[in-house]
Protein backbone atom coordinates (compact mmCIF):
# COMPACT_ATOMS: atom_id res chain seq x y z
CA UNK A 1 0.00 0.00 0.00
CA UNK A 2 1.11 3.13 -0.50
CA UNK A 3 -1.64 5.84 0.32
CA UNK A 4 -4.86 5.23 1.81
CA UNK A 5 -7.31 7.86 3.76
CA UNK A 6 -10.93 7.41 4.31
CA UNK A 7 -11.77 8.53 0.36
CA UNK A 8 -9.37 5.79 -1.24
CA UNK A 9 -6.54 4.02 -1.29
CA UNK A 10 -3.27 3.56 -3.89
CA UNK A 11 -1.68 0.52 -4.08
CA UNK A 12 1.51 -1.16 -6.09
CA UNK A 13 -0.31 -3.97 -7.61
CA UNK A 14 1.87 -7.33 -7.97
CA UNK A 15 2.07 -9.01 -11.67
CA UNK A 16 -0.31 -11.92 -12.09
CA UNK A 17 -3.18 -10.05 -9.47
CA UNK A 18 -6.39 -9.77 -11.78
CA UNK A 19 -7.90 -6.21 -10.71
CA UNK A 20 -11.25 -7.98 -10.38
CA UNK A 21 -13.17 -11.22 -10.11
CA UNK A 22 -13.41 -12.89 -14.08
CA UNK A 23 -13.86 -16.30 -15.92
CA UNK A 24 -10.03 -18.26 -14.83
CA UNK A 25 -9.32 -15.18 -12.18
CA UNK A 26 -12.05 -15.62 -9.17
CA UNK A 27 -10.22 -15.47 -6.53
CA UNK A 28 -6.84 -13.64 -5.40
CA UNK A 29 -7.94 -10.34 -7.16
CA UNK A 30 -7.28 -7.06 -5.96
CA UNK A 31 -10.74 -6.29 -5.19
CA UNK A 32 -10.75 -9.42 -3.09
CA UNK A 33 -7.38 -8.01 -0.98
CA UNK A 34 -9.01 -4.56 -0.61
CA UNK A 35 -11.97 -5.51 0.40
CA UNK A 36 -10.39 -7.69 3.33
CA UNK A 37 -8.09 -4.76 3.72
CA UNK A 38 -11.34 -2.23 3.90
CA UNK A 39 -13.17 -4.10 5.85
CA UNK A 40 -16.04 -4.39 3.04
CA UNK A 41 -15.95 -0.19 2.86
CA UNK A 42 -15.37 0.63 -1.15
CA UNK A 43 -17.56 2.28 -3.18
CA UNK A 44 -20.56 0.20 -4.40
CA UNK A 45 -20.69 1.84 -8.01
CA UNK A 46 -18.45 -0.29 -9.80
CA UNK A 47 -21.15 -3.27 -8.81
CA UNK A 48 -20.56 -6.54 -6.96
CA UNK A 49 -17.95 -7.67 -8.72
CA UNK A 50 -15.77 -4.38 -9.11
CA UNK A 51 -16.29 -2.43 -6.02
CA UNK A 52 -14.20 0.52 -5.70
CA UNK A 53 -12.33 -0.08 -8.98
CA UNK A 54 -12.01 3.28 -11.42
CA UNK A 55 -9.41 1.71 -13.50
CA UNK A 56 -7.06 -1.57 -14.34
CA UNK A 57 -4.12 -2.56 -15.14
CA UNK A 58 -4.03 -5.87 -17.24
CA UNK A 59 -3.28 -9.17 -15.18
CA UNK A 60 0.30 -9.33 -15.77
CA UNK A 61 1.00 -6.01 -15.62
CA UNK A 62 2.58 -4.49 -12.36
CA UNK A 63 2.37 -0.87 -10.74
CA UNK A 64 0.30 1.78 -9.50
CA UNK A 65 -3.50 1.73 -8.88
CA UNK A 66 -5.88 3.97 -7.23
CA UNK A 67 -9.56 2.41 -5.89
CA UNK A 68 -12.40 4.55 -4.20
CA UNK A 69 -13.45 3.95 -0.67
CA UNK A 70 -16.29 6.11 -0.98
CA UNK A 71 -18.74 6.92 -3.68
CA UNK A 72 -18.02 10.20 -3.84
CA UNK A 73 -14.46 9.07 -4.51
CA UNK A 74 -15.09 6.62 -7.02
CA UNK A 75 -17.21 9.85 -9.26
CA UNK A 76 -14.57 11.89 -8.86
CA UNK A 77 -11.37 9.72 -9.79
CA UNK A 78 -14.22 8.33 -12.93
CA UNK A 79 -14.53 12.00 -14.14
CA UNK A 80 -10.49 12.85 -13.69
CA UNK A 81 -9.87 9.63 -15.80
CA UNK A 82 -12.39 10.88 -18.42
CA UNK A 83 -11.14 14.09 -19.21
CA UNK A 84 -7.76 12.21 -19.11
CA UNK A 85 -6.71 15.02 -15.99
CA UNK A 86 -4.60 11.61 -14.64
CA UNK A 87 -0.84 11.53 -15.02
CA UNK A 88 0.33 7.71 -16.24
CA UNK A 89 3.65 6.81 -17.19
CA UNK A 90 4.44 3.25 -17.65
CA UNK A 91 7.93 1.81 -18.17
CA UNK A 92 8.44 -1.01 -20.79
CA UNK A 93 11.06 -3.02 -21.93
CA UNK A 94 11.06 -4.04 -25.37
CA UNK A 95 12.44 -5.47 -28.60
CA UNK A 96 14.52 -3.12 -30.39
CA UNK A 97 13.38 0.34 -30.64
CA UNK A 98 10.88 2.46 -31.66
CA UNK A 99 11.84 4.91 -34.57
CA UNK A 100 12.24 8.07 -33.99
CA UNK A 101 13.66 8.10 -30.58
CA UNK A 102 10.79 9.97 -28.91
CA UNK A 103 7.26 10.64 -30.55
CA UNK A 104 3.78 10.61 -29.93
CA UNK A 105 0.95 7.48 -31.70
CA UNK A 106 -2.00 8.45 -31.74
CA UNK A 107 -4.27 5.91 -33.55
CA UNK A 108 -7.57 4.39 -33.33
CA UNK A 109 -7.71 1.09 -31.09
CA UNK A 110 -10.91 -1.60 -31.32
CA UNK A 111 -10.93 -5.12 -31.06
CA UNK A 112 -9.00 -6.42 -33.98
CA UNK A 113 -11.18 -8.07 -36.74
CA UNK A 114 -9.09 -11.44 -37.40
CA UNK A 115 -9.20 -12.31 -33.22
CA UNK A 116 -11.69 -10.86 -31.30
CA UNK A 117 -9.65 -11.51 -28.27
CA UNK A 118 -6.89 -9.34 -29.71
CA UNK A 119 -6.73 -5.29 -29.74
CA UNK A 120 -5.40 -3.32 -32.61
CA UNK A 121 -4.72 0.03 -34.63
CA UNK A 122 -7.99 0.13 -36.73
CA UNK A 123 -8.05 2.42 -39.67
CA UNK A 124 -11.66 3.30 -39.32
CA UNK A 125 -14.07 3.08 -36.08
CA UNK A 126 -12.66 1.90 -32.64
CA UNK A 127 -11.68 4.88 -30.36
CA UNK A 128 -8.59 7.54 -30.12
CA UNK A 129 -5.27 6.28 -28.35
CA UNK A 130 -2.81 8.57 -27.73
CA UNK A 131 0.66 7.55 -26.05
CA UNK A 132 3.73 9.60 -25.53
CA UNK A 133 6.66 7.82 -25.41
CA UNK A 134 10.82 8.19 -25.12
CA UNK A 135 13.32 5.41 -25.47
CA UNK A 136 15.71 6.28 -22.10
CA UNK A 137 17.64 3.53 -22.61
CA UNK A 138 19.02 1.14 -25.43
CA UNK A 139 20.84 -2.59 -25.12
CA UNK A 140 22.57 -4.56 -27.08
CA UNK A 141 24.96 -2.34 -30.16
CA UNK A 142 23.58 -3.64 -33.45
CA UNK A 143 26.09 -4.97 -35.80
CA UNK A 144 25.31 -2.66 -38.18
CA UNK A 145 25.09 1.54 -37.61
CA UNK A 146 21.70 1.45 -39.09
CA UNK A 147 19.98 -1.09 -37.08
CA UNK A 148 18.26 -1.11 -34.57
CA UNK A 149 19.35 -2.14 -30.61
CA UNK A 150 18.45 -5.10 -29.64
CA UNK A 151 16.08 -4.07 -27.00
CA UNK A 152 15.09 -0.94 -25.30
CA UNK A 153 13.63 0.96 -22.01
CA UNK A 154 10.67 2.83 -23.43
CA UNK A 155 8.77 5.24 -20.98
CA UNK A 156 5.22 5.84 -22.25
CA UNK A 157 2.67 8.71 -20.80
CA UNK A 158 -0.96 7.79 -21.05
CA UNK A 159 -2.98 10.28 -22.74
CA UNK A 160 -6.12 7.78 -23.20
CA UNK A 161 -6.93 4.79 -21.67
CA UNK A 162 -7.70 2.08 -24.19
CA UNK A 163 -7.13 -1.21 -23.29
CA UNK A 164 -3.95 -2.98 -24.41
CA UNK A 165 -3.15 0.57 -25.41
CA UNK A 166 0.67 0.96 -25.04
CA UNK A 167 1.36 -3.30 -25.98
CA UNK A 168 -0.48 -2.44 -28.95
CA UNK A 169 0.81 0.88 -29.35
CA UNK A 170 4.38 -0.69 -28.92
CA UNK A 171 3.78 -3.60 -31.65
CA UNK A 172 2.88 -1.26 -34.07
CA UNK A 173 6.15 0.47 -33.73
CA UNK A 174 7.33 -2.65 -34.68
CA UNK A 175 8.87 -2.84 -31.34
CA UNK A 176 6.67 -4.90 -29.05
CA UNK A 177 7.11 -5.38 -24.94
CA UNK A 178 9.55 -8.00 -24.25
CA UNK A 179 7.41 -11.56 -23.44
CA UNK A 180 4.41 -10.21 -24.14
CA UNK A 181 2.49 -13.38 -25.07
CA UNK A 182 -0.10 -11.71 -26.92
CA UNK A 183 1.21 -8.65 -29.16
CA UNK A 184 4.88 -9.89 -29.06
CA UNK A 185 5.04 -10.79 -32.85
CA UNK A 186 8.53 -11.76 -34.15
CA UNK A 187 11.39 -13.30 -31.65
CA UNK A 188 13.88 -11.47 -30.07
CA UNK A 189 17.79 -11.89 -30.41
CA UNK A 190 18.80 -15.34 -28.84
CA UNK A 191 20.79 -13.16 -26.29
CA UNK A 192 17.91 -11.33 -25.15
CA UNK A 193 15.86 -14.47 -25.29
CA UNK A 194 18.50 -15.56 -22.64
CA UNK A 195 18.53 -12.96 -20.49
CA UNK A 196 14.81 -13.25 -20.27
CA UNK A 197 14.73 -16.89 -19.17
CA UNK A 198 17.37 -15.92 -16.54
CA UNK A 199 15.37 -13.03 -14.88
CA UNK A 200 12.34 -15.46 -15.01
CA UNK A 201 10.10 -13.15 -16.33
CA UNK A 202 6.71 -15.13 -17.64
CA UNK A 203 4.76 -12.02 -18.82
CA UNK A 204 4.78 -8.76 -20.49
CA UNK A 205 7.97 -6.47 -19.21
CA UNK A 206 5.50 -3.54 -18.53
CA UNK A 207 4.92 -1.60 -15.16
CA UNK A 208 2.62 1.51 -14.00
CA UNK A 209 5.15 3.25 -12.84
CA UNK A 210 3.49 7.01 -12.60
CA UNK A 211 0.14 7.48 -11.07
CA UNK A 212 -0.64 11.20 -10.16
CA UNK A 213 -3.70 13.28 -9.81
CA UNK A 214 -5.46 15.75 -7.97
CA UNK A 215 -7.47 14.51 -4.44
CA UNK A 216 -11.26 13.91 -5.68
CA UNK A 217 -12.46 15.41 -2.23
CA UNK A 218 -9.43 17.37 -0.97
CA UNK A 219 -7.86 18.95 -3.87
CA UNK A 220 -4.23 17.88 -2.78
CA UNK A 221 -2.13 16.97 -5.56
CA UNK A 222 -0.73 13.47 -5.28
CA UNK A 223 1.81 11.64 -7.23
CA UNK A 224 3.67 8.45 -6.58
CA UNK A 225 6.32 6.94 -8.15
CA UNK A 226 7.42 3.08 -7.87
CA UNK A 227 10.43 0.66 -9.41
CA UNK A 228 9.80 -2.05 -11.64
CA UNK A 229 9.92 -5.64 -9.88
CA UNK A 230 12.41 -7.58 -9.50
CA UNK A 231 11.82 -9.50 -12.75
CA UNK A 232 11.82 -6.30 -14.91
CA UNK A 233 14.98 -5.17 -12.60
CA UNK A 234 17.09 -8.12 -13.34
CA UNK A 235 15.87 -8.34 -16.73
CA UNK A 236 17.10 -4.95 -17.34
CA UNK A 237 20.87 -5.69 -15.56
CA UNK A 238 21.40 -8.39 -17.70
CA UNK A 239 20.32 -6.27 -20.81
CA UNK A 240 22.76 -3.90 -20.06
CA UNK A 241 25.58 -6.58 -20.20
CA UNK A 242 24.96 -7.60 -23.74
Amino acid sequence: MLYEDAELIVIDKTAGMAAHPAPGSETGTLVNALLHHCAGSLSGIGGVARPGIVHRLDKETSGVMVAAKTDRAHAGLSALFATHDIERTYLALTRGAPSPKQGRIETRIGRSSSDRKKMAVLKSGGRDAITDYVVQQSYGTPAKATASPMASRVACTLHTGRTHQIRVHMASMGSPILGDPVYGSGSPTASVRAAIAQAGLTRQALHAAVLGFVHPTTGEKLRFETAPPADMAMLETLLAAL
